[in-house]
């Protein structure tokens, strides 16, 4: 199947355009003629662009036949999810707030990926503002995304389009957002390559707000190779973002299959294992295996904390940022938004100030405890996805597979991570591995997921679109006082649980330095 232009890896795509054996022309085309003929039923793609995709691509394949080639993406698609502004092409953040909007500018890193000759095919699906607390009510402008592998089953939030194009093949790639694993989870998904990179390595300038301190950009890929070649071009310092770190970027493709003979792997231990299912469980431990056929030292290394206590940190920043972001949004137009954003939103407005530089000081202890880790060993393997995605006919399955994961502990650390396939369970539906490394260090996860990419996923392996009758239809609506008086309670039980630190000189992780 990997023969089908719309199935090549992003890598190997540029590599037949770059020796002209695949044109720009057709490869784009046959993308569309795809989207035309399966996105009916998987629901990726928000806004194509056709018109404007066949005029780079033709512009592409003059440069490269002049021999002007600007890299391993020249000519090569891409589509993004529908939160990354595209200056004259609406961006709509999923929501009915901004079904007329149309930026002026273009996201800084889809700019980096056009001047590297890559051709954006389109806006993708994504939950209303980035927002995913797991919970689908199936009332938003657009339908929800569908899983490639099995029509009736969860892409994984909130990047929901860019897993489901990827896996569709009508992108070869797809940027996505993780704030609380929006990369990764769909990754998990969709049995793709999710690298959600360190906080800071790639800039979110022009990209939809959904939580300041937390938010990172990245792409969803078929492989290692597609994931080290999209980020050796969007990674980079840029003064447009506050939180974009000045630091040298490495070739990561280079050393992708240097292995990882010598290293220690750290086999995360302490996790909640009544969760995981067996068939994870299983895959995790067939990636160990792999990484320790080709070198690799195991030692179990134990969670430096409840995982409970990064989910409850993270749960006061995240709604506490967005309500920040978006409160002249909510308190005007709230009656537009879905349920799930208006819930966190609403959370939000709730939180107390104490509670908020307290989860961001135990934010900065957790991130301290987590990087310490890594003076025990070189990698952390651990669970991302606890579970196979989920049916839509299940929603509390669909809020378990969000928020149950170890997807958190990168997020609220700041560490790169990587989803990584690693293999099937017996419906057929991807298995997932995560992979997280030292601050900057994706170069190192990057070789590890090449390990067990190629000791386990089945990258010649594709997804038939089975199933697709499931009916979606959107929640009643709700008694929003009720709702509200249960969101409060929540909130209240949460922050009460979250610990405190007795250390009166143990700052929140965001003081200000001039």
């Amino acid at each position: 199947m990997t023969d089908n232009p719309c199935f090549l890896s992003a890598a190997e795509a540029g590599r037949r355009i770059a020796t002209r054996r695949l044109s720009p022309v057709d490869h784009v085309q046959a993308i569309f003629d795809r989207i035309d003929a399966v996105d009916g039923r998987v629901r990726a793609y928000i806004t194509p662009l056709p018109d404007r995709a066949l005029t780079a691509a033709r512009k592409a394949e003059a440069e490269i036949a002049a021999g002007l080639w600007r890299g391993p993406l020249h000519g090569v698609g891409f589509a993004v999810k529908d939160n990354y502004f595209t200056a004259g092409v609406r961006t709509t953040g999923g929501s009915r707030l901004m079904l007329d909007f149309v930026p002026e500018a273009t996201a800084h890193i889809i700019a980096r990926l056009e001047a590297a000759g890559a051709i954006l095919l389109g806006k993708l699906n994504t939950w209303e503002y980035g927002t995913g607390t797991g919970a689908v009510h199936h009332d938003l402008p657009f339908a929800v995304a569908r899983n490639p592998w099995d029509l009736d089953r969860f892409t994984g939030g909130s990047s929901t389009g860019s897993g489901a194009a990827v896996a569709a093949g009508i992108a070869p790639f797809a940027l996505g957002s993780d704030t609380g694993g929006s990369i990764r989870l769909p990754a998990a998904a969709n049995g793709l390559q999710g690298l959600k990179p360190t906080y800071g390595r790639t800039s979110r300038a022009g990209v939809l707000p959904n939580c300041w301190s937390l938010d990172v950009t990245g792409a969803l890929c078929w492989t290692a190779e597609d994931s080290a070649t999209v980020l050796n071009v969007i990674a980079g310092h840029d003064p447009g973002d506050p939180g974009s770190a000045d630091r040298p970027v490495p070739d990561h493709r280079a050393g992708l299959r240097d292995g990882v003979a010598g290293m220690v792997v750290g086999i995360v231990t302490g996790l909640p294992e009544g969760e995981i299912s067996p068939a994870i469980a299983g895959g995790v431990a067939a990636s160990a295996r792999a990484l320790e056929a080709r070198g690799a030292r195991l030692m179990d290394v134990p969670i430096p904390a409840s995982l409970r206590d990064y989910r409850r940190a993270a749960g006061i920043i995240n709604p506490a940022d967005s309500y920040s972001i978006h409160e002249a949004d909510f308190l005007e137009r709230a009656e537009l938004m879905g349920q799930a954003l208006r819930d966190k939103l609403t959370t939000g407005s709730m939180i107390r100030a104490g509670d908020v530089i307290a989860a961001h000081r135990m934010r900065r202890h957790l991130a301290r405890a987590t990087d310490a880790l890594f003076g025990l060993c070189d990698l952390l393997l651990l669970p991302g996805a606890y579970r196979v995605a989920p049916s839509y006919a299940d929603p509390a399955a669909v809020i378990a597979f969000t928020r149950e994961g170890a997807m958190n502990i990168a997020s609220l650390s700041g560490h790169p991570a990587i989803s990584t396939p690693c293999g099937f369970d017996a419906d057929g539906m991807p298995l997932n591995v995560q992979i997280i490394g030292p601050y900057f260090a994706e170069a190192r996860v990057l070789c590890a997921a090449q390990v067990v990419e190629d000791a386990l996923a089945e990258r010649d392996r594709r997804p038939n679109l089975r199933g697709g009758d499931l009916p979606l239809d959107p929640t009643p609506p709700v008694d929003r006082a009720a709702r509200d008086d249960e969101l409060a309670r929540n909130l209240a039980a949460m922050a009460a649980e979250l610990p405190r630190l007795p250390d009166k000189f143990a700052e929140p992780a965001g003081v200000f330095r001039p």
